[in-house]
């Protein structure tokens, strides 16, 4: 029997499609070009702010800041906050809204689950995003934040179309096309560049998560200032997007492996879903329920 995380994987570009033909429809409530924004999450909500953070600067539509719920510095002064929230319930981002709420602060809020805290609040001044279709049953996140950023992307003016086109290709890769020799590593190791940076957080996050694997994530011109070390045979040490200068060959020297793949950061995330799945299968875990972790933080 597949695992929900299975499932939840294959959707992703489908749901992709779906929730960038809604950009249109919010935005009222998306940021505008211009505004000084910043972008409230945890975990893997908190990764998705800062990959949309990259994106939104470096196309030039204003200042962009992505924060840990817990770590903010909306004192700053922003014109618009985007709050990410699969569950609506973490005890950080209900502080975090009912603050904005409180001091009159634009916001909108990414939500999956109706009736929750968040939800009803964000509801309550016009700024909630429901995206109950891509929520999900297994612990770790795949669709839901996948599919928060494809609709954030659409709303800076992207094609979801032929990135949609590529995970669905990667999808129908082998495992041994999609992963090669990397489904054997003994540890990976991912690098971004602007952007992409989150998606590589995100990446080590997920396979920590669902195959309690050993994973590290670092801004590719900083690997080499440290993190380097521990490359070697054996192990991956896998860049998204843009390669920096002879990192590729650095690395080899090493004898560990280097990945990269001409694919949007994104779709290597999907990538790297699938490997999550090989992972937990040889390490005999549930990729479902991650130890010590639940669907939501809830502090008392």
């Amino acid at each position: 029997m597949s695992s929900h995380l299975e499932q939840e994987i294959a959707t992703q570009p489908m749901d992709w499609r779906r929730v960038a033909g809604r950009a249109a429809d919010f935005a009222g409530v998306l940021p505008r070009p211009g505004e000084r924004v910043a972008t409230i999450g945890c975990g893997t909500s908190w990764f998705m702010g800062q990959a949309y953070a990259g994106l939104r600067e470096s196309s030039g539509h204003g200042l962009t800041d992505a924060w840990a719920a817990s770590e903010h510095r909306l004192a700053r002064g922003y014109d618009r906050v985007v709050v990410i929230t699969r569950s609506g319930t973490t005890t950080e981002v209900i502080a975090v809204v009912n603050h904005l709420v409180a001091t009159g602060t634009p916001f909108v809020a990414l939500v999956a689950t109706a009736g929750t805290p968040v939800a009803q609040a964000a509801q309550s001044v016009g700024a909630l995003i429901l995206l109950d279709d891509v929520d999900e049953e297994s612990v770790v996140q795949t669709r839901f934040a996948t599919s928060a950023l494809a609709l954030l992307r659409s709303g800076l003016g992207e094609d979801l179309a032929p990135i949609a086109e590529q995970a669905e290709a990667v999808l129908g890769e082998t495992d041994e096309t999609c992963l090669g020799e990397v489904a054997d590593a003994e540890q990976v190791t991912f690098l971004g560049s602007g952007w992409s940076i989150g998606i590589a957080n995100e990446c080590a996050l997920k396979l920590r998560e669902s195959a309690q694997f050993w994973t590290e994530s670092y801004p590719a011109m900083d690997y080499r200032h440290g993190p380097v070390s521990i490359a070697a045979p054996g192990r991956t040490t896998w860049a998204l997007g843009t390669v920096p200068e002879g990192l590729a060959d650095e690395v080899r020297a090493t004898g560990a492996h280097f990945e990269n793949r001409d694919l949007d950061p994104m779709v290597d995330l999907v990538r790297v879903h699938r490997l999550c799945l090989i992972k937990a299968a040889k390490a005999g875990v549930d990729p479902d329920r991650p130890r010590h972790l639940s669907r939501s933080i809830v502090l008392t």
